[in-house]
């Protein structure tokens, strides 16, 4: 039923009613177009927008998911995945910064960085002219004192050699006293007969005058031999006199050549310390001094001088300074087995053992120090270079120790790995799809664990995987909008 015919012409005229019913059939004509353009101006936005919309719809009903890499690593950072880890240097055991004892001016310099010296080497000399002429002159001193003290010492002997001849005179005079007294004794005895064979008229007057005159002789020859006995006696006081004077004098020449000994051996020494000696046998590792410069063993930062010349170290002390985190420090004992990655060489490692640990620890790193020592020791090592220590439970074996050495290690976060069916493996992540993998795993230490078999390094895994994840599931990475 047409309804348009039933519409009332108000126009009034009856040729423009016919030539609106054909305008109303345009009309007509354009409203079934609208939908039409509608549609398809929404297809076409539906089309242009598509990819936020299905983004918008990802976002709404995909798992969100955080992401972590697989590593490979270089044997120093994969043997951290063998036990507890510390980070060091190495150090000399045996340093020495080498410095005079007396300033000076260096006026000779001996060796260079990297320079091998043996103990008692000079390495420097100080300017050292007017130390030499006072150890000349103090030489000479001893060389003077010690001709007095043979001057002195030959005169105590010619005392002592009179003294003996002087003694030899006492006991001669002393001989010829007892001598003399006894012929004065035989005198008076003949004296005494002749006079009793004269009273008695039996010797004549002549005889005892004779008598009287042997005894008067014999009195002359005693008081001669005493005062020769007393002349020698005091020759001979003379003598001990003069002995004990040349004694005294030799003793004298002696503490004399001591003190100028003394002072020899001082300015002896005082020239020593210009020579600056190597303490031990070591190598040269930095020079602090030129020659021509000025050191002193008292220096101090606002002084010119330098402090010290040269500073060796022995290489054969090499050993580990590792700062160990306390919260590892349990993992550490002493005479444990270690294994030492030097950053410069990696894949070299060296075996070592835990010598000492220290009492304190260090309050604002929250670590303790420890020292290991090498094993063996070789060309490659060099005070204050970099490396990494592995903390062994138990003693290394050798086939695992040169595998470890040479072969890279690939790692994956602790968290990634999960069980299916089973078997332990990881979620890979293909552009917005996950994907199975199971895996052979080794080691594990901390936050990582060595993959022995299914990852090469480089592919992205799912972290602490949904329990609801599957294989093929689609999932939006955590972060992207």
């Amino acid at each position: 039923m047409d309804l348009e015919r039933l519409k009332i012409d108000r126009s009034g005229s009856g040729p423009r009613s016919r030539g609106g019913s054909a305008g109303g059939g345009r009309k007509r004509r354009r409203r079934g177009l609208g939908p039409l353009v509608f549609l398809a101006l929404l297809a076409l936005g539906l089309w242009w927008f598509r990819r936020p919309l299905l983004e918008g719809a990802d976002q709404l009903r995909l798992p969100v998911v955080t992401v972590g890499r697989v590593v490979q690593r270089s044997p120093a950072a994969a043997g951290s995945v063998a036990g507890a880890t510390a980070n060091g240097y190495v150090v000399a055991k045996t340093r020495a910064a080498l410095s005079a004892d007396t300033p000076g001016r260096i006026v000779e310099l001996n060796v260079e960085e990297g320079s091998v010296v043996r103990e008692g080497d000079v390495v420097a000399r100080l300017f050292y002219d007017e130390f030499e002429a006072s150890l000349k002159r103090a030489e000479a001193d001893v060389t003077l004192a010690e001709a007095s003290l043979l001057r002195t010492r030959a005169q105590a002997d010619a005392a002592e050699t009179a003294l003996s001849v002087a003694r030899s005179s006492l006991n001669a005079a002393a001989a010829d006293v007892e001598q003399s007294e006894a012929a004065r004794e035989l005198a008076e005895a003949s004296y005494a007969r002749i006079e009793g064979l004269v009273e008695r008229r039996v010797e004549s007057e002549q005889r005892l005058d004779e008598a009287r005159t042997e005894l008067d002789r014999a009195q002359a020859g005693v008081r001669a031999a005493q005062a020769r006995r007393e002349a020698a006696e005091r020759t001979v006081i003379q003598a001990e006199s003069e002995l004990k004077a040349a004694e005294a004098t030799v003793q004298e020449g002696l503490a004399q050549l001591e003190v100028l000994g003394a002072a020899r051996d001082l300015a002896a020494a005082t020239l020593d310390k210009t020579f600056v000696r190597a303490p031990f046998d070591g190598i040269v590792v930095l020079k602090d001094a030129e020659v021509g410069e000025v050191v002193s063993p008292n220096s101090q930062g606002g002084s010119n001088a330098r402090g010290s010349v040269v500073t060796m170290v022995d290489f054969g002390s090499l050993e580990v300074q590792a700062e160990v985190p306390e919260t590892t420090l349990s993992a550490v004992t002493i005479g444990a087995p270690t294994r030492i990655y030097l950053d410069a060489f990696p894949k070299s490692p060296y075996e070592g053992r835990v010598s000492r640990i220290w009492p304190t620890a260090n309050r604002s790193k929250a670590t303790v120090e420890v020292r290991v020592t090498f094993a063996e020791l070789d060309e490659n090592l060099r005070p204050e270079m970099g490396v990494r220590v592995v903390f062994l439970d138990e003693e290394p074996d050798p086939a695992e120790a040169e595998q470890a050495a040479t072969e890279p290690v690939v790692l994956v976060p602790r968290d990634a790995v999960l069980k299916v069916d089973g078997r332990e493996g990881v979620f890979l992540l293909e552009r917005d799809t996950v994907r199975f993998r199971a895996l052979g795993l080794g080691a594990s230490s901390g936050s990582r664990v060595a993959v022995e078999e299914g990852l090469e390094g480089g592919e992205e895994v799912v972290l602490d995987p949904p329990a609801s994840l599957r294989d093929g599931d689609r999932v939006r990475r955590a972060g992207s909008s």
